[in-house]
């Protein structure tokens, strides 16, 4: 299944199934069924038999008259993880780290599909890169690594939008604030639940630039798989239903490229992920 989060007119925010003639509420189907995806995910594997009922149930709103959000619009940690394909680590002249190199975002990063996110005035190189994005439903602290995919509620495209100047111009670099500008963290257009993935490992992979093919790869490429991650995460901290992961990124990213090639004011960028839908933004300046 789809699972969507959308803004209605007077301004909240709602869940939804995707169907075939435009999505379903949930909750103004099933009223036991909540109206924001952290606490639908709570609900753990039960919910979705109940999800299941509802779209068929329900009344479907024409999708032209749905505003998306992102599927998890405050997520209460952001994780992402750096340099986790092999082919961008040969791309990046580095070695495959021996362990996972984490970092995050703030929760006011969070984008929507077709949001448009303002380039900053204080970095002159902002990048693009696509993500698989990883959505926890089950929570838990030292979850096993043969138990972590249990743990994975679904997926959906990301961008993980990147001031390099800052990231690594700045003394001592500053991945966090590089990271973590307004609008920097673009997902959706909605959860794909995990049943509907048979292996997020063998996924292509891409990101188009107007138009242009930027990045092309498959997610076989990962150094740490999803069920490492998840378990290498747990061990610090305990995750939370509605935590998202940003798995890294493929190669083709514009700072690697000769000459570089860093995001401007009216470019489009789309993220698509096989199975996952197309992730599309637009950039615009500050204040606009």
């Amino acid at each position: 299944m789809k699972l969507a989060t959308y803004r209605t007119d007077d301004n909240t925010l709602r869940t939804a199934v995707l169907v075939e003639d435009g999505y379903v509420d949930l909750n103004r189907t099933f009223d036991d069924l909540p109206t924001d995806m952290t606490s639908l995910l709570a609900l753990g594997e039960k919910a979705l038999a109940r999800v299941a009922e509802a779209s068929t149930a329900g009344s479907p709103m024409p999708a032209s008259a749905v505003r998306l959000t992102a599927p998890v619009p405050r997520p209460e940690k952001i994780f992402c993880i750096g340099l986790n394909y092999a082919d961008h680590a040969a791309e990046s002249g580095q070695p495959a780290p021996s362990e996972p190199v984490v970092f995050s975002k703030f929760v006011n990063a969070v984008a929507g599909p077709d949001d448009r996110v303002p380039l900053p005035e204080e970095s002159q190189q902002v990048d693009y890169e696509a993500e698989l994005v990883v959505v926890i439903g089950r929570g838990g602290r030292h979850i096993p690594r043969d138990q972590a995919m249990q743990h994975v509620a679904g997926y959906c495209c990301g961008h993980d939008v990147s001031a390099r100047d800052w990231q690594l111009g700045k003394p001592g670099g500053q991945w966090l604030l590089g990271k973590t500008f307004d609008g920097f963290a673009p997902m959706g257009p909605w959860l794909v639940t995990r049943d509907e993935i048979a292996d997020p490992g063998q996924l292509d992979i891409g990101l188009r630039l107007n138009g242009q093919t930027m990045q092309d790869s498959n997610t076989r490429q990962l150094i740490f798989g999803i069920d490492h991650l998840v378990s290498y995460l747990s061990n610090v901290c305990t995750l939370s239903p509605g935590d998202v992961i940003f798995t890294g990124t493929p190669p083709g990213v514009g700072m690697a490229r000769k000459p570089p090639v860093f995001l401007k004011p009216g470019d489009t960028a789309e993220v698509e992920i096989a199975g996952l839908g197309v992730l599309r933004n637009t950039f615009v300046a500050a204040g606009q």
